[in-house]
């Protein structure tokens, strides 16, 4: 399985490609940079994009997703995304004045991805791990010895919670997956985060200050 990091433009979040090596196919994981940016990536690594998948979808990483969609056809996947048809929720402000739209997906996924599944593309095979707290949407994909943490655990922090900002916000939900789901694995599982540079498992477990000692 080849791996390559895009790191993002504006809002400075990473995109995945995940190559199989046989194949040459890949996924592209949250496509939250200019969509030529990834489609040059593709040529050059001479990749076929078999897929589009969000860790969740916050406009940092699914910015690109139309246009990378159409230029290449390829269907995404992604977890109990909100119907782009429903209307948007209103957010419950904290902070007086603040104004803030909802992100939603300019169409539906091609397929919803559930607790637990295991999306297979030729050799790769990544399972779903619902990790709700940043979001309520939020899921991690773990196989082949990584996990790509979409904005659940990255290196020496953990996503952002803003009650009432964003829909599914809830720490302590977080710190639940976190706990339950991502430090059970082992300790050399790398984790590719939704920002910032790669970490491991083990690495988050002995040294994240966000996670307490009972991670420890």
């Amino acid at each position: 399985m080849l791996v390559q990091t895009l790191a993002g433009d504006s809002f400075n979040a990473n995109c995945y490609l995940v190559a199989s090596e046989t194949s040459r196919r890949c996924l592209v994981i949250d496509p939250g940079v200019q969509a030529e940016r990834i489609l040059t990536a593709v040529r050059e690594g001479g990749f076929s994009v078999a897929w589009i998948v969000l860790t969740h979808a916050h406009v940092d990483h699914c910015s690109g997703l139309a246009p990378l969609r159409e230029a290449t056809g390829a269907p995404f996947a992604a977890y109990q995304a909100d119907d782009p048809a429903e209307p948007p929720l209103a957010p419950h402000l904290i902070i007086p004045g603040l104004s803030f739209t909802p992100f939603r997906l300019p169409f539906a996924p091609d397929r919803r991805l559930n607790d637990g599944e295991v999306l297979i593309m030729d050799d790769i095979e990544l399972t779903v791990l619902h990790t709700p707290g940043h979001s309520a949407d939020s899921i991690c994909l773990h196989g082949h010895g990584v996990v790509f943490s979409g904005d659940t655990l990255m290196r020496g922090k953990i996503g952002a919670v803003l009650p009432g900002l964003f829909p599914g916000y809830d720490h302590g939900r977080l710190l639940d997956s976190i706990h339950r789901i991502l430090l059970p694995l082992a300790d050399e599982t790398i984790v590719y985060p939704g920002h910032g540079r790669a970490t491991t498992i083990g690495e988050e477990r002995a040294h994240n200050p966000m996670l307490g000692r009972e991670a420890r």
